[in-house]
Order: C-alpha cells, then structure tokens, then sequence
C-alpha cells in the first residue's frame, strides 16, 4: 500500500510533480497553438468557446499549478503534487466504479514506452474485477500526419492496451509502439467497434488523442496529461473530459508503477 504521503515524496523525487522536465517555452507555445485551433494540439478536443492563451495560462494554474504570471517565459514547468494526488483520487473513482459495474473498458496511450506499464496494470485488474477490455480494430490501418508527413500506423494492442505502431515495423502484439498524440487510433476504435454492433466502452482510458477523442464523442474518458498539453485540461474544464491527472508523462516507465498501486488501492482492485 502507497500512502498519500510517500505517494507525494515519490512524485517530487521522480519529477513526476513538482520541478518537471517540461519547459515553459514548450508549453507556452502548445498554448499558443491551442489558441490558434491548430489541430496538432487539439488532438480530438473541439473547444465550445474561445481560449485565449491568458485563458490557457490561467486554465493550467488552476488544474496543474504552473506559473500563472504571463511574464514567466523561460525556465522548467511546476507541477503541484496536491493536484496530482486530488486528481489520482478521482481516477480511482472513475476506476472503481467500472469496475463496480463490470463496465467494458478501452484502454490506450500514445507513450507506449513510458505508459504502458501503467494501464496494462489496469487493464489486469479490470479484466480480473469482470470488466471486458475492449480491443477492436486490431490491425486497422490509420493514416497519421507526423512531422515526416502523412505516415501509415497499425493499431495494436498489448496486454489489453491500445497503441499505433509504424505499419513497417515488424512484429504484432509487442511492447513497442509509435509515440501520438492523434485521435484517429481511438476513432477508428470506436467506430470499428460499433460496426460490429458492440459492446462500447462505458469508460475509456488513456492520454492525449485516446482520451480527448473519446471524451468528444460522449464517451466517459478519463487520464493523464502534461503540462504542455492543455486540451485534456480544456475537455475537463468543458465537460468533454472527467478527470486528467496532471504530471510528467515522459519520465522512467518504473516511476509509474507507485502511481498504478495508488490507484489500484483507492480503487480496491489491489491483486
């Protein structure tokens, strides 16, 4: 069992919390990009109203505890273990309530080297707690416009948890995967699994287009995001999103295995 406490001192010592890796530059510039309604960093959200970026800085104080003074340009991103921790909390809620239910459940997560530890595990326990873990559209083909240009993905799924991976890399099912912040994976997911005529999530879970695209389409999402990320945020603030828990998400994969046995207690799904 993690304590609040020692689950706290974990996050600063890992920057996880706390001094975060992220810079201000980087986040400042998600933003701005925001603001503009580049699709890049929407990845999925289509905002109700218009976010300025003084509102985005604002909007990041309050969920993540960054600088609030626009002035603050430079340096490294904080994060406020607090926030985290509150956030951890409704996560296990949301977690446990499925579980309570039986709920099916999609789990996936464009940082597959770093996260996937972490929602495997739930994935485990849900599936154990008589939840389905939903996988449609294995091996569905989805065009996604990277950096390099228009790149084609397969979608796979590794202990229960969706991911992309380059369409020319070898092997299926390995833990291996292509970082994406797209919501197209999670689309083609969803719609794949309608075809079929069922069973929908009633709760997925993931990060970046995973969650914010299928919070859009009504669908319960909850997740965690970073600080340069602030459409999960904006989705939660307008109700798209139900929880995203703020902190690093590019660190060591091990330093979110305190975090997995966090919630899995809150959630009483410890195995």
């Amino acid at each position: 069992m993690v304590s609040p406490g020692a689950l706290r001192a974990h996050l600063l010592a890992a920057r996880l919390a706390g001094t975060v890796a992220t810079s201000r530059e980087k986040s400042l510039r998600s933003y701005r990009l925001f603001a503009a309604r580049d699709p890049r960093v929407l990845i999925g959200i289509d905002p109700e109203r218009a976010w300025g970026q003084s509102d985005l800085i604002e909007l990041m104080a309050d969920k993540c505890g960054v600088s609030a003074d626009p002035l603050c340009t430079s340096g490294h991103d904080v994060i406020d273990p607090q926030r985290t921790l509150d956030a951890l909390d409704a996560f296990a809620e949301r977690v446990a309530a499925a579980a309570g239910c039986r709920a099916p459940v999609l789990l996936g997560t464009g940082h597959p080297h770093r996260l996937l530890g972490f929602y495997a595990a739930l994935a485990d326990a849900l599936s154990a707690a008589g939840c389905a873990v939903l996988t449609p559209a294995t091996g569905h083909c989805v065009d996604i416009l990277t950096r390099f240009g228009l790149r084609t993905h397969v979608l796979d799924y590794v202990r229960g948890v969706a991911l992309v991976r380059r369409a020319d890399a070898e092997g299926s099912g390995r833990a291996t995967g292509a970082h994406s912040h797209s919501p197209l994976p999670v689309r083609t997911a969803l719609a794949a699994a309608a075809e079929a005529g069922g069973p929908l999530p009633e709760l997925v879970i993931g990060d970046h287009g995973w969650v914010c695209g299928a919070g859009q389409l009504g669908f319960e999402a909850i997740g965690l995001a970073d600080t340069d990320d602030p459409a999960p945020f904006v989705g939660e603030a307008e109700g798209a999103v139900s929880v995203v828990v703020p902190l690093d998400d590019a660190v060591r994969s091990a330093y979110y295995r305190p975090l997995t046995r966090y919630v899995l207690n809150r959630a009483c799904l410890s195995q």
